[in-house]
């Protein structure tokens, strides 16, 4: 036997070691599967990815993805409220409303940008599902749920602002939030022509932490009073 054809039956032997032990544990294969699933629809968008190259990286079959996930696109839509759960769920630790006004915005904005630097996955997939005009994102109540209790608390410590006299009456919650989802986003998304064009390397650690103040600083000085 060469070594290839070696190779070959231990990579076999591994998988089928590892669907057996997935089929015993439905819930540990729904999160392999999810996973591998958020990888590839990252890396190859919603018409690139591939159900057999999602089962391989969840070491299963695709008969398991299918019994768990239904198709292709009820695991892409599955994939998309996780992404969004995962931010939704950080978010509500932040308790912003225990904050001063101005000490939550800014936590808020740290925070947005911070967690788009360490799940480059989630621009990934916000890119996509926009290709599609939110085609699979209308779909989902789960989400819309979700979105109603940030701008529900962001609202009401822009409103403790007010009456504070630290923030403007026109101060709006949902336009607070796509000025700072906006600033962190666009940066990250077009990385590499914008360092291109202007010879920066925009992700050098001095320039992220510049940005990250910038981003800051432009948020509270758009609804300072």
């Amino acid at each position: 036997m060469d070594s290839a054809s070696g190779n070959r039956e231990k990579k076999t032997a591994r998988r089928q070691s590892s669907e057996r032990v997935l089929q015993r544990d439905p819930e540990r294969t729904r999160a392999a599967i999810l996973e591998a699933a958020t990888k590839e629809f990252a890396e190859n968008g919603m018409g690139g990815a591939r159900v057999d190259a999602i089962a391989e990286r969840a070491g299963t079959n695709k008969r398991m993805l299918y019994h768990y996930f239904g198709d292709k696109e009820q695991l892409y839509l599955r994939v998309l409220e996780e992404a969004y759960v995962g931010i939704r769920t950080a978010e509500r630790e932040l308790h912003i409303g225990d904050r001063t006004p101005q000490e939550g915005i800014g936590e808020l904005a740290l925070f947005t940008w911070r967690y788009f630097l360490k799940h480059p996955e989630f621009l990934s997939l916000l890119g996509t599902e926009n290709l599609h005009r939110a085609r699979w994102l209308r779909q989902s109540v789960r989400l819309k749920e979700l979105h109603s209790h940030l701008i529900g608390e962001l609202a009401e410590v822009l409103e403790r602002g007010k009456k504070a006299g630290v923030f403007a009456a026109s101060a709006d919650p949902l336009n607070v939030y796509l000025t700072i989802a906006s600033l962190g986003y666009f940066y990250l998304s077009n990385q590499y022509t914008l360092s291109t064009i202007f010879g920066r390397d925009l992700v050098e650690p001095g320039n992220l932490d510049a940005w990250e103040r910038h981003i800051v600083h432009v948020t509270l000085a758009s609804i300072s009073a």
